[in-house]
């Protein structure tokens, strides 16, 4: 374990003028962002490089975090994209064969401030009772208390999918195609990608912009919508794309944002959760087949599934603890959406199938098989 008496001192400090007092991690400095928890156990290296946490500050409520390491294979994007880390431990000396340096080295590599040693169920319990906050990391004494807490509650994250996406299409090719899929990234995750390009799919990333005019010049079977950061509400252009890409008939599949942009593009409204679900353990209900699933997620904003037009598409899917909307279906059900991962590998893979109905759909949509 790291010797906890050894780190500097950091602090933490919320919009509500709470102040945790811990040791620092990472790199030093100060960083605002909005605070949020996330529940897994483990697949924090795949937490810290998930786009969908771009402008946040992550908590994880697991009281232990690094005991594996880091290593260059379970990125999730190229890049880091959280604010800020806060763990209650973290592990000085991993162990495990695929380890390749520590989280504090990670952190340090990404620029990223962090925070330790401090009370993070008494945080997540704060999150839990008033919902996120903004909050303030910082190597050392807030001097200035007052004057922390105006930038700390002047901090908004805005146009964060822009910031994500990519510029330029990038194609990415598999041994055996079949099939060629348009990923619109809104902030992919990399496993995605790897589970389409797993079922013989050749796979272009397009920017978050991409129209249905540069959909139907791809020549592409079907389109793949990603995860991303943000308030789904604020991509405007993008809502309006996609109100034109469901129109030209080919499968859809979105997941997380890419479910709620659909919904969007459809009518329906969205709005922001207390505190969200992120973590491996969200259990989810089919209304379909009445089975439960154990999911992975990560979103601050949900669809209001009542607000679905009825002529549009119905709500498939819901969350077993709070009965929010997690998946839809629309038009004749060649275009579906969920607001889990089923790509995701931190945790459970029992939804990984939901591929597989994309890739049938796009079967069925050749004439193939």
């Amino acid at each position: 374990m790291h010797i906890l008496e050894a780190g500097k001192k950091a602090t933490l400090l919320l919009a509500d003028g709470t102040v945790f007092e811990g040791r620092a991690m990472g790199a030093e400095g100060k960083t605002v962002g909005e605070v949020v928890f996330t529940t897994g156990m483990t697949a924090y290296q795949e937490t810290l490089t998930d786009p969908s946490y771009y402008g946040q500050i992550v908590t994880q409520t697991f009281p232990l975090v690094g005991n594996y390491g880091v290593n260059g294979v379970d990125r999730e994007s190229d890049g880091c994209y959280v604010k800020g880390y806060i763990v209650r431990e973290w592990c000085e000396h991993p162990s495990n064969f695929r380890s390749e340096h520590d989280l504090d080295w990670f952190l340090k590599q990404n620029n990223v401030v962090g925070i330790y040693d401090i009370d993070t169920r008494a945080l997540t319990r704060k999150l839990r009772e008033h919902g996120v906050m903004n909050g303030m990391i910082c190597t050392g004494e807030i001097a200035d208390q007052d004057a922390a807490l105006q930038e700390i509650r002047a901090y908004r994250i805005e146009n964060a999918v822009a910031a994500v996406s990519v510029q330029e299409p990038q194609k990415h090719t598999c041994e055996q195609p079949q099939f060629k899929v348009a990923l619109l990234d809104f902030g992919y995750k990399h496993n995605i990608l790897r589970s389409l390009l797993a079922r013989n799919c050749n796979v272009t990333i397009m920017p978050a912009l991409t129209t249905a005019q540069q959909i139907k010049e791809g020549g592409f079977d079907g389109v793949m919508l990603s995860n991303g950061p943000g308030d789904p509400a604020e991509n405007v252009q993008t809502i309006a794309n996609l109100r034109e890409i469901c129109q030209m008939g080919l499968p859809v599949f979105g997941i997380c944002l890419g479910h709620q942009l659909t919904a969007l593009a459809h009518g329906a409204k969205t709005e922001k959760l207390k505190y969200g679900h992120r973590g491996a353990n969200q259990p989810v209900i089919d209304l379909c087949t009445g089975l439960t699933y154990v999911t992975s997620q990560n979103h601050g904003y949900a669809v209001l599934g009542d607000t679905i037009p009825k002529e549009a598409g119905v709500v498939s899917h819901i969350n077993a603890n709070d009965q929010s909307c997690e998946g839809a279906v629309y038009g004749d059900g060649h275009i579906f959406t969920v607001q889990f991962h089923p790509e995701a590998c931190g945790g459970p893979t029992d939804t990984s199938f939901l591929f597989d109905r994309f890739v049938e759909l796009m079967k069925k949509q050749k004439g193939v098989g």
